[in-house]
């Protein structure tokens, strides 16, 4: 009834809710829906830069194509290194990485993505707390923008 408050029997009410929804600047469909938006967008953001380092990858909705349930936005098909860690996926957040939503998001996505395919990169766009990083040796790997230092097998090739 909170999405839709037509369905609500007494107008008044209704009319309330439907305010309250509007004006919630936290949690609101509005806020949701924009949210959503600039998610999309830093996802979109990050395809270009893979596609500029020409990058081969899977992204998420073709892995869902395949039946994948949790996924991350890319898997990289073939692995690179940053900063000395093999990386196999990529996942962007638009957000600032706080202890409380990153612990939840380890639990719910970026352990299930490590589980399946191996150690990954997280993007938190707007920042996160230093002291998260700190899964880098078992495969979890935090920044807060696009890495410049990847070095590819062919990179690697080539100066050999």
């Amino acid at each position: 009834m909170l999405r839709d408050p037509s369905q609500i029997p007494d107008g008044v009410l209704a009319t309330q809710v439907y305010q309250c929804t509007v004006n919630d600047c936290c949690y609101g469909p509005l806020v949701d829906c924009i949210k959503h938006a600039i998610g999309h967008e830093h996802e979109v953001l990050l395809r270009e830069m893979l596609l500029e380092k020409n990058l081969s990858f899977i992204a998420e909705d073709q892995l869902r194509a395949k039946g994948y349930d949790k996924t991350p936005d890319f898997i990289l098909e073939v692995p690179v290194a940053v900063e000395g860690h093999i990386i196999h996926w990529i996942e962007s957040k638009a957000s600032f990485g706080d202890e409380s939503s990153h612990q939840a998001y380890l639990q719910d996505q970026f352990w299930s993505y490590w589980n399946r395919f191996g150690p990954g990169l997280v993007i938190y766009w707007y920042g996160f707390i230093e002291e998260l990083d700190c899964h880098r040796e078992r495969g979890i790997l935090l920044k807060d923008c696009f890495p410049t230092d990847i070095v590819t097998l062919r990179h690697s090739m080539a100066q050999h």
